[in-house]
């Protein structure tokens, strides 16, 4: 029928006097969880003790709520814990809602109740189509298509290694609500150097990716690949527009990242990128830098729109990494090496690494005042509005592990 599915979940795992029998009810639920990925909606509630196999069929769903005080989620419990390795830790430390979120990422939302999880299962289900046959419904939030902000710009430092709250940025940009909120945030405990939210552009619902400088930054890493990755590909799924945010300095750099596996990590993002068919806008705000602009969906990732402010710095390495690259055999024959360096970093920041000559090869659309960026997006964004995009044949894309 098409209806999406809600799960309220308060289970203690497997019953052991029905052995097999129990994990194969389990198994029959997940086969359909598995099937219904991508069709319909699926949220989980959880409200209770969730433990064992319990926690895989949630797992397999869209989003998770937790309540905090109330609601847990392992594998393995704080008596297993301790028989096996010996550690002392309670329900609340091991899958606690907040630890669910923050350590483990598996939690969207953390709610202080139960009724607060409800409400905004239907805040997040007001975004959403009720099947991947449908459209997102379009709801008037009384904001003007045509409104600008010409205190935007503003809110960005000019110093790109000042930080700022990207969140600012969304409530300016999109359709804002009478009582001031205007996005509905995923995961916004965990990897918080990139937002995840819904919001509306003129009423039509679109998912937002972010960079938030005012965590780590606003690199990319590990957590934040796999955050961004599957909101990208559950966008894609039911039909809804991908807004862009980027203000992103580069990959985080470190052995606990390589080792990590940042490499197949990183390169999920650029496969979600790749693979959506769905409307594509990105706006870079103040910098891309490496490898990082890709991944942030430039135009040659799949970006229908891309637009820049004019202050945006572009370039394969930031002013200070490359200015000593480059001038390299000046700077070892210069007399005074620093202020000569300190001259070069300021001229490949106002001649190389500018939005300006990535226009003029045509990898960015337009660089636009950034008073006019809400109604720019939304014009871009209606004029998409009926895209068509076909893919090869084939039974399924493999996306880095």
């Amino acid at each position: 029928s098409g209806c999406p599915v809600i799960g309220l979940n308060d289970s203690g795992g497997a019953r052991i006097q029905d052995g097999v029998d129990a994990l194969a009810g389990f198994g029959k639920i997940f086969y359909r969880n598995t099937m219904a990925s991508g069709v319909i909606p699926q949220i989980c509630a959880i409200l209770g003790p969730n433990a064992g196999g319990a926690v895989y069929s949630p797992a397999l769903m869209d989003f998770i709520f937790m309540v905090k005080g109330i609601s847990y989620a392992y594998i393995t419990g704080p008596r297993v814990v301790k028989s096996v390795m010996g550690q002392e830790i309670t329900d609340e430390e091991l899958g606690g809602a907040v630890v669910a979120q923050k350590k483990a990422g598996v939690v969207a939302r953390t709610e202080e109740s139960e009724e607060e999880c409800f409400n905004n299962i239907k805040e997040l289900l007001s975004y959403l189509p009720s099947s991947n046959r449908e459209t997102p419904p379009r709801v008037d939030w009384g904001d003007k298509p045509d409104r600008t902000d010409d205190t935007i710009f503003d809110i960005v430092p000019a110093a790109s290694n000042r930080p700022y709250d990207m969140h600012k940025i969304i409530r300016s940009v999109f359709d804002q609500r009478e009582d001031g909120s205007n996005y509905f945030e995923l995961f916004p405990l965990f990897a918080t150097n990139i937002i995840t939210c819904f919001s509306r552009l003129n009423g039509y619902s679109v998912g937002i990716i972010a960079n938030q400088p005012m965590s780590k930054a606003g690199v990319l890493d590990i957590d934040a690949s796999d955050k961004a990755s599957r909101f990208i590909r559950f966008c894609d799924a039911f039909n809804i527009p991908l807004v862009t945010l980027v203000d992103v300095p580069g990959y985080l750099p470190g052995t606990d990242q390589e080792w990590g596996g940042i490499i197949r990590h990183g390169a999920k993002m650029l496969f979600a990128y790749s693979e959506a068919t769905v409307p594509k806008l990105t706006l870079t705000i103040r910098k891309a830098i490496g490898g990082s602009y890709i991944g942030m969906c430039c135009r040659e990732l799949g970006a229908d729109f891309e637009y820049s402010w004019p202050s945006t710095e572009l370039a394969v390495m930031g002013p200070e990494a490359a200015a000593p690259v480059i001038y390299r055999r000046e700077l070892e024959q210069a007399e005074d090496p620093d202020r000569l360096l300190e001259k070069k970093v300021q001229e490949y920041r106002e001649k190389d690494a500018i939005p300006y000559r990535a226009a003029e090869h045509l990898h960015i659309d337009d660089v636009i005042d950034p008073a006019i960026t809400r109604p720019r997006l939304i014009q871009s964004l209606e004029m998409l509005l009926d895209k068509q995009e076909s893919r090869p044949v084939k039974k399924h894309g493999i996306i880095p592990a």
